[in-house]
């Protein structure tokens, strides 16, 4: 039987969810990631609208809900830890626009774990090497890893990340990247609760003087989660070399000791925290997302930075339509002489398609990110903040749903969540093979 061989570089979400779809229609997936195993760790990250629809038509929503973080809301505080507004999570079990707390909050190693678990018996996992090089031959891509192995392949999907690999040697060195930094670093990492947190599963937003941002989210009885923004640490972290984890924790530590609310006791837990992990929030903007024979996906095609809380949906949904248009295009595995032609000219058209239906849903969560806004404006001192807490206290009395407002969750006029019916079953009710006529 005659099958696509498709060689995924990057077992993350992104990754993981495409191998799930390609290998359940039967074809020769292998995944690579450069980490000794499965990589686990990262924070809290939720689905929203179309994303939460791709999770029920992969069968697992039981799996995600059983594994999901009990977070009820979030709520705004001032120096002395008292409430000053709260927004509870939607509960209505309808897709649609969340709060900022979504009906699925899941921890990022959690929704890695349910989607290779539902994979590794179709799929080939690699663990422990990358992709060193790759030139397109023929009817093939060959690669190069960094084991010293080789491969051929008929596809090759990076979905390796933001500051993929893939991109990078697809692109070449002669064009400029397409990652565009936003001048601002998150740091994330968890300590044990600090005292006087109390134990509710609930986020918790800190505006200091400054500018300056912090967050905290539980996600088990004895450690929470904690989230570092602001521009004031901007300016010493551009002189640090990306990965430098000790002085990264400098930077951030000296930026928010002194900030008030539970900052001393954060600045002092996050030196030893043994998970923190700095990024610089950016976007991916590329077109097209493809080239010849290899494709991108998730962060390395098109990242929306975390500030649109969209990142894993769209990760979802993208390894979704991908799917689907490798299926509509090339044929289904066992229609062996139409599967021989396809692989020779078809991956175009579906990577063409992919783009054509999905860009429209990235452009409306990229809309607005990275522009200057009010926020960037305000004068963060004292006084405004009270101003703000007194703006977000009506706003939450009022239930007026603002949060809903600033995510990317919000319908894209006009467009649709592809229905698919190669990714509904193998074959059509009378058992012939189908060809290119899967979507309806």
């Amino acid at each position: 039987m005659a099958r696509l061989e498709v060689l995924i570089s990057g077992a993350g979400i992104a990754g993981n969810a495409l191998a799930f779809w390609l290998s359940k229609l039967g074809h020769k997936v292998s995944v690579i990631e450069r980490f000794p195993n499965l990589r686990t760790s990262g924070l809290q990250v939720d689905l929203r609208g179309h994303g939460i629809e791709v999770l029920k038509r992969m069968g697992l929503e039981s799996d995600f809900r059983a594994n999901a973080v009990p977070e009820l809301g979030m709520q705004i505080v001032d120096s002395s830890g008292g409430r000053r507004a709260y927004f509870p999570a939607k509960q209505s079990g309808k897709i649609g626009p969340q709060s900022f707390t979504s009906e699925f909050e899941i921890m990022r190693g959690d929704l890695c774990r349910i989607l290779y678990d539902a994979t590794k018996k179709r799929a080939k996992y690699m663990f422990g090497t990358s992709i060193e090089s790759f030139e397109e031959k023929g009817n093939a891509v060959e690669v190069q890893f960094t084991n010293g192995e080789t491969g051929r392949f008929d596809i090759l999907v990076g979905a390796d990340g933001l500051h993929s690999r893939t991109r990078n040697i697809m692109l070449g060195s002669d064009i400029v990247d397409a990652f565009h930094p936003l001048d601002e670093y998150t740091a994330y990492f968890t300590i044990p609760q600090p005292p006087g947190a109390g134990g509710e599963y609930v986020a918790t937003s800190y505006i200091a003087p400054g500018g300056r941002f912090i967050m905290t989210r539980r996600h088990g009885p004895n450690r929470i989660q904690v989230y570092l923004t602001g521009k004031s640490v901007t300016g010493r972290l551009k002189a640090v070399r990306r990965g430098d984890v000790g002085e990264e924790k400098k930077a951030f530590a000296e930026a928010f000791r002194g900030a008030g609310w539970q900052a001393d006791a954060i600045s002092e837990s996050l030196i030893g925290a043994d998970d923190f992990y700095c990024e610089s929030q950016g976007l991916v903007k590329l077109n097209p997302w493809y080239q010849g024979r290899v494709v991108l996906l998730g962060d390395a095609a098109y990242c929306p930075s975390a500030s649109t809380g969209m990142g894993t949906s769209s990760a979802i949904v993208g390894a979704y339509i991908l799917a689907g248009e490798i299926e509509r295009h090339f044929g289904a595995p066992g229609c062996e002489e139409e599967m021989e032609v396809s692989k020779r000219g078809l991956h175009g058209a579906a990577f063409q398609a992919f783009d054509d239906k999905f860009r429209p849903f990235i452009n409306h969560v990229q809309k607005g990110v990275g522009d200057r806004s009010v926020f960037d404006r305000i004068p963060w001192s004292p006084l405004t903040i009270t101003v703000l807490h007194w703006v977000m206290w009506l706003v939450s009395i009022l239930r007026l749903d603002m949060l809903e407002g600033l995510l990317g969750d919000q319908p894209v006029k006009g467009w649709e969540l592809p229905e698919y019916e190669t990714l509904r079953g193998f074959a059509k009710p009378d058992g012939s093979c189908r060809t290119g006529s899967g979507e309806r």
